[in-house]
């Protein structure tokens, strides 16, 4: 059974999450919450296996929310339920380690197969979520909160990243950071998707990353991959 927890500050927004996952079998919300303070303490006592987190909350905020339930690698996961219009916040989730970002316009197909897919211990980035947010490291055009403070255990060293990395390694790598799945990488490598995800177990074990969300922050970051090398128009 999957255990979710729901955080928003608009109680009919948790009422209708909570209704769709309540529907499906193998997923229960243990509990709701209206900001980052009730998200911590009902975390702490329900211990859900997966939160859906709003960003914008009165009080503590789901950023904020996100970093002090995450600070210390827990097995939780936490999926940002984010807009278009909020690509600063997405940028500051990463940092603060966020598997999954969900629009808010999603289906309930869409909201049940990402709690399901994170909670298997995958990363999850909505596809038009993923595409800003990679154009927006490849074009340098970071929010300035985010482009003057790396995350921490950030490398920094593209040189020291690729020698850790095979040469198979950070083509799956470059590939991740195009915002391709593990099945899309397989078949533009011609290789099973079981290689991938060995592959992308290695390259997260070798970069010191819980997910692979992390180890796309990671490789732009460090200069690993570069606009050039992970070329969105193709």
């Amino acid at each position: 059974m999957i255990r979710v927890g729901v955080v928003d500050d608009q109680a009919m927004v948790r009422a209708g999450l909570t209704m769709i996952l309540d529907a499906e079998d193998g997923i229960e919300v243990v509990g709701e919450a209206a900001d980052g303070h009730e998200a911590i303490t009902m975390v702490a006592q329900r211990t859900p296996d997966v939160v859906l987190m709003d960003v914008r909350m009165p009080g503590m905020d789901g950023l904020t929310a996100t970093r002090e339930l995450l600070k210390d690698d827990p097995p939780l996961r936490v999926i940002v339920l984010t807009t278009f219009d909020q690509d600063d916040y997405v940028y500051e989730a990463l940092r603060a380690g966020a598997s999954g970002f969900l629009l808010k316009s999603a289906d309930g197909d869409s909201l049940v197969e990402a709690v399901r897919v994170v909670a298997a211990g995958e990363a999850l980035l909505a596809p038009q979520v993923t595409r800003r947010v990679i154009e927006h490291f490849a074009s340098g055009t970071l929010p300035a909160a985010t482009a003057s403070a790396p995350h921490e255990g950030a490398a920094n060293d593209p040189a020291g990243l690729e020698a850790d990395l095979s040469e198979r390694e950070l083509e799956v790598l470059q590939l991740m950071a195009r915002g391709l799945s593990n099945r899309e990488i397989a078949s533009q490598l011609f290789v099973s998707s079981t290689t991938v995800k060995t592959h992308v177990s290695h390259i997260l074990s070798k970069l010191g990353v819980r997910d692979r969300v992390q180890a796309v922050v990671e490789a732009y970051e460090s200069g690993l991959v570069t606009p050039g090398s992970a070329d969105l128009s193709s």
